[in-house]
């Protein structure tokens, strides 16, 4: 009856009444209906712990259960930003229902994949609300038919298509239903498709038919609240108020991370931004039309903090996923590795958020605390190119060009940088490393010379939009000998720099089977006193994490990979295997000083929502305030010659930045190169 608080109650009751009863499935049943409900009220991490803990018993009880117990996890990791898991799972559903003749919840299936496709994917979430509306016409359900209908309505209209039906037509029969919640999506629909219909005829923006839609209330599902906000914001652009529909994609951007800041895990997080993403880039591009320096510097602070803005947690001790993950670590089977990768990523889920969220800084706020520092705010949106460069004396807006040069800059750099970072014969290795040289050049004449005029000889930091993550930045022509700090934002750089450096004490973890790691660490240590230095059989997991409580800067030599699946299953190799980027979340105290001389650890893997996630993101999230790590793979004697450099600078009381800067050799296509950069 949609009556969510009730059924919660009700649900509990029951599955009490079962347990006296010695019912367990049945109880078992109850819970995982109140697990749904708890979804449905937006409390995604209690509903997926309670969804698991009635899992198994379910399971158990055949394949149809089993089935409606994955289509309803699998809602809950949809709505969670895990399109992929929660997809496959869905398919398995319908599958499953399929192979029982089960048509009606084959649709049923269908629906509800469609239903969170359409924010990512509008075109196919259209193909299958068809498939299943032939499932509900031939089941004779015209309740569901009608469901299929306004989901397939939702995803051309975000696909920027012409719907070919009246989502006004289809709003009233859903609210007969008591489908208040979808009537209200498609009434909201309807008139965002109105709007854009009218803006490409170059019409003025022809008035809403049907009945006025009034606030939407603050029990609405958080996906309605941020449309409405979408749907106010193009109302007051279409009629010629700008600056009323950025005031309005900010208060709806403020209402998204509140919600957000009710889940604890970096994972979750990052996951949930895609929520706000819509508003995020609306804002931008409005930004960027405007010519307003500090509109768009706001916006370029909003759209890179999409989950960084709300305040990190530290999970209490979990025993049991520290056992998980040390298993993991050891021989399993494919299918236990599976299994075991779920159980930590669902068990990193449960830590609750802080509930509170920083809000950007402002430019004029940034320019009185940029004190000698230069910072440039590269903004890709609205097709064009942009970099704010900020100064304690002034702040200049600056079109660098069209978003189509980066293409082909972009597109082959990695691979370059790899290929680069072998040992190749002479000329064939000079001829490697002089593309990837002429590659980088044009980067620099694109991105770099244009604002060197405004910054001076200072200290740069830098706000990249996402596209730009895997850039070099410090191999670049009037960055390179530079101090060079790639920040996740302004406002976290600054909250960073608020409180002094710890940099007295050293560690130093060497891996197996990287040539020179241990001479690397060894040779590195002599720069500090008193250091501690694990080699060999002695670099276990649990040693790295007491070392890493230790001690104010961490030095890490081993094998890494970076997994785009899942960016925090990346890890380093150590001697009882892999130590990962959940480990990390589970340290009891953190360095303020990580450098990672490892291949592609400093890659981080762009979420749907725009937010970057991977190792370097782990470590910042946990509280380091600087890590040194390369986005792409570095021959061991670079990494060898770069660090034994870099740690006498460190020890010596230079800035991470600062310390880099001096220790990168000059760009030569005689050796290879060692990207590293320092990220904050």
């Amino acid at each position: 009856m949609h009556d969510v608080l009730s059924a919660m109650a009700d649900f509990s009751s029951a599955a009490e009444t079962y347990r006296v009863a010695n019912d367990a499935l049945a109880a078992a049943q109850a819970d995982h209906n109140r697990a749904y409900a708890l979804f449905l009220s937006g409390d995604l991490v209690s509903a997926l712990a309670l969804m698991e803990s009635s899992y198994d018993l379910q399971a158990a009880a055949g394949p149809l259960v089993k089935a409606v117990c994955d289509a309803d996890r699998a809602e809950v990791l949809m709505a969670a930003g895990l399109t992929r898991q929660g997809g496959e799972m869905l398919r398995r559903a319908a599958e499953a229902y399929g192979s029982k003749a089960q048509r009606q919840r084959q649709g049923e299936a269908e629906l509800v994949l469609a239903s969170h496709l359409v924010a990512t994917d509008p075109t196919e979430a259209e193909r299958v609300a068809r498939s299943a509306l032939g499932r509900f016409e031939e089941a004779k359900a015209p309740g569901l038919a009608l469901r299929a209908r306004a989901v397939a309505f939702e995803a051309a209209v975000t696909a920027g298509q012409d719907p070919n039906e009246d989502g006004e037509a289809l709003a009233g029969p859903l609210e007969e239903q008591g489908l208040n919640w979808p009537a209200l999506r498609v009434r909201l629909q309807a008139r965002l498709a109105r709007i854009r219909s009218a803006e490409n005829a170059g019409l003025p923006a022809r008035p809403a038919s049907g009945r006025v839609i009034g606030p939407v209330p603050p029990e609405a599902p958080i996906d309605i609240r941020l449309l409405e906000r979408e749907l106010r914001a193009e109302l007051a652009v279409a009629a010629g108020r700008a600056v009323a529909g950025l005031r309005e994609l900010r208060a709806g951007l403020d209402d998204f991370h509140l919600w957000q800041s009710s889940f604890g895990s970096l994972d979750l997080q990052t996951n949930v931004a895609g929520h706000g993403r819509t508003l995020a880039k609306r804002g931008l591009e409005l930004a960027v039309e405007s010519g307003e320096t500090d509109a768009l510097f706001e916006w370029s602070e909003r759209s890179r903090m999409l989950a960084s803005r709300v305040q990190p947690v530290r999970p209490p001790s979990d025993p049991q996923l520290a056992a998980d993950l040390a298993e993991l670590r050891g021989e399993v089977t494919p299918e236990r590795e599976a299994e075991l990768r779920e159980q930590i990523r669902q068990r990193a889920w449960r830590v609750k958020g802080s509930g509170q969220v920083s809000d950007p800084i402002s430019l004029p706020d940034l320019r009185e605390r940029t004190g000698s520092h230069a910072l440039v705010a590269y903004v890709v949106a609205a097709g064009r190119i942009v970099a704010i460069v900020a100064t304690d004396d002034s702040s200049t807006r600056m079109d660098l060009g069209e978003r189509a040069a980066l293409g082909s800059l972009l597109g082959g750099l990695l691979p370059d940088l790899d290929v680069a970072a072998t040992d190749l014969p002479g000329p064939l290795g000079a001829a490697v490393r002089g593309d990837l040289t002429a590659r980088l050049r044009q980067l620099s004449d694109l991105l770099v010379a244009p604002v060197l005029d405004r910054i001076g000889d200072r200290p740069v930091v830098l706000t990249p939009s996402a596209v730009l993550a895997a850039v070099p930045w410090t191999l670049l022509s009037g960055f390179t000998g530079r101090p060079v700090t790639v920040a996740q934002s302004a406002t976290a750089w600054l909250g960073r720099a608020d409180t002094p450096l710890r940099a007295k004490t050293a560690g130093f973890v060497a891996g197996p089977r990287v040539m020179r790691a241990a001479d690397e660490v060894t040779h590195s240590a002599t720069a500090w006193s008193g250091s501690r230095t694990l080699t060999g059989t002695d670099a276990t997991a649990a040693a790295v994490s007491a070392l890493a409580a230790e001690v104010d800067v961490l030095h890490l030599a081993a094998h890494g990979h970076h997994s785009a699946d899942n960016p925090l299953f990346s890890g380093l190799e150590l001697a009882d295997g892999t130590w990962y980027g959940y480990d990390i979340d589970g340290l009891a105290a953190v360095p303020d000083v990580v450098l990672l001389s490892a291949c592609e650890v400093g890659r981080s893997t762009i979420r749907w929502g725009e937010e970057l996630i991977g190792l370097v993101g782990a470590w910042l999230h946990a509280g380091a305030r600087a890590v040194i790590a390369s986005p792409a793979i570095v021959a061991d004697e670079a990494a060898y010659e770069v660090f034994s450099r870099l740690h006498s600078a460190l020890a010596k009381g230079l800035a991470p930045a600062e310390a880099l800067a001096e220790s990168l050799p000059a760009a030569t296509t005689d050796a290879p190169p060692a990207p590293f950069v320092c990220f904050s």
